[in-house]
């Protein structure tokens, strides 16, 4: 029995092992897509959690949300930035006008103000460019 066991164990290890994430064969990548609008708050209440609304518009048919980076920088700075994950294809088709709105919590730890900044992609000489909103908080 245990030697039927292991040879189970050994054929499930040789299944896996040829499906490497190593091989460099991925039908898929992920992308940064740039903010159009932010539904925010004009202002925080200490303690409570507040849902920001962002919308972004989705190049393709290949493209679907997969999160949102969220950096917590110096101070009371957030950067936050749209990824979507993006599939390989030749069924893919250009979008025009086809815009998603996402959501996120942020609960309020902190009674200085908050600065947001909303990554609306780059500009001509290749620098970011950010949508930003400062947020007082109340207490």
């Amino acid at each position: 029995m245990k030697k039927i066991l292991f040879l189970a164990l050994v054929a499930g290890l040789t299944l896996f092992s040829s499906c490497s994430v190593d091989d460099n064969t991925a039908d898929f990548q992920f992308e940064f897509i740039p903010i159009e609008t932010v539904e925010m708050p004009e202002e925080f209440n200490f303690g409570d959690t507040h849902t920001i609304s962002v919308t972004y518009k989705r190049p393709s048919t290949c493209h679907s949300f997969s999160n949102f980076q969220y950096l917590q920088e110096t101070g009371n700075v957030r950067t936050i930035a749209v990824v979507n994950f993006v599939t390989s294809g030749n069924d893919c088709e250009a979008l025009e006008d086809d815009f998603k709105t996402e959501t996120f919590s942020f609960s309020v730890l902190d009674d200085e103000p908050y600065t947001f900044r909303f990554w609306q992609g780059k500009d001509d000489n290749g620098q970011d460019m950010y949508l930003i909103y400062e947020v007082s908080v109340n207490n």
